[in-house]
């Protein structure tokens, strides 16, 4: 794993395990190599992952109220397939949400690997590991036929820890007007709290 943070240190486009589908990754501010990668539309944004909830919060502005309440929901479903998007502080590079870069989506995986990784990189500007519109690439096999330019773990590295992955992508809740809409159903289901 040394290499891929290092990697990611210096800017590479990075893929590792997460606990739903394999994630690709890169610093935020390098965040325009995912979009040319995936040739992805620039209307999508990307996630921003982080190793704890602690780390994320300061890519996040709202008032003490709406903090506490996405602290509540992050310490009942973090680490865990829940996505959340909440206003953007002006620490996130406009490049992770093109469309609208007033917002961020934001989520700590329960993934040992990528736990890990992040840990010692920092948050990463992060999507599925896929050309846009293609179903997610599944094993480190297939990200490296697909995206050759792209640091992936070696198979000893990711056998060590045995990584669970459900396979389908997390949950993605915004906050809007003082409550969560669901934009993507995953499998975590969240309470409609205000």
């Amino acid at each position: 794993m040394p290499t891929l943070v290092a990697g990611v240190r210096s800017g590479e486009l990075v893929s590792f395990p997460t606990d739903t589908v394999p994630a690709l990754a890169v610093r935020p501010d390098r965040s325009e190599l995912v979009y040319a990668a995936k040739q992805r539309s620039q209307e999508k944004p990307l996630i921003l992952m982080g190793a704890s909830p602690e780390a994320l919060w300061p890519f996040v502005s709202g008032t003490a109220t709406e903090l506490k309440i996405w602290q509540q929901v992050a310490q009942q479903h973090w680490p865990g397939a829940l996505t959340l998007v909440l206003p953007a502080s002006a620490k996130v590079p406009a490049a992770m949400n093109p469309a609208d870069p007033t917002t961020i989506g934001v989520r700590v995986p329960n993934s040992s690997i990528a736990l890990f990784i992040l840990s010692h990189t920092g948050p990463l500007a992060t999507t599925s590991a896929n050309r846009s519109g293609e179903p997610p690439l599944q094993t480190m096999a297939e990200i490296e036929a697909q995206f050759p330019a792209v640091l992936t773990l070696k198979p000893t590295e990711v056998e060590v820890v045995k990584p669970v992955t459900i396979g389908v992508p997390s949950t993605v809740a915004k906050w809007t007007s003082g409550s969560w809409e669901i934009l993507r159903q995953g499998s975590v289901q969240l309470e409609s709290c205000r």
